[in-house]
């Protein structure tokens, strides 16, 4: 299967109406977790424990970064690959319309 038969079979107006839905998701999650206080303190028999939570509250953080830019950088993506489309359609039809006339002018 080539890439433009994958590429033709993404609906793409269902992608462009739901990428501003998963960056502000993404947006909300990272407000969340960056928000997140670290725990509190526990006693010695604990520390293991405290150490591990805060090891997780790391990840948990630099996980939800990485979706938030993930999450910006596909509607960038979607928005660039919509413009894109866009372009082909208007230098297609353009095409077409040059096709026409110069079929017309032979014909004559």
């Amino acid at each position: 299967m080539s890439w433009m038969t994958i590429l033709s079979n993404v609906p793409w107006g269902e992608v462009i109406a739901r990428a501003p839905a998963v960056a502000e998701g993404a947006k909300k999650l990272w407000q969340r977790v960056g928000k997140a206080q670290p725990a509190s303190e526990a006693p010695d028999s604990l520390a293991q424990l405290q150490a591990r939570v805060a090891d997780l509250e790391a990840e948990m953080v630099a996980s939800s970064e990485l979706i938030r830019a993930l999450a910006e950088q596909q509607a960038q993506l979607v928005g660039r690959l919509d413009g894109l489309r866009r372009t082909v359609g208007w230098l297609l039809a353009g095409m077409m319309l040059c096709l026409g006339v110069a079929a017309a002018a032979w014909l004559r």
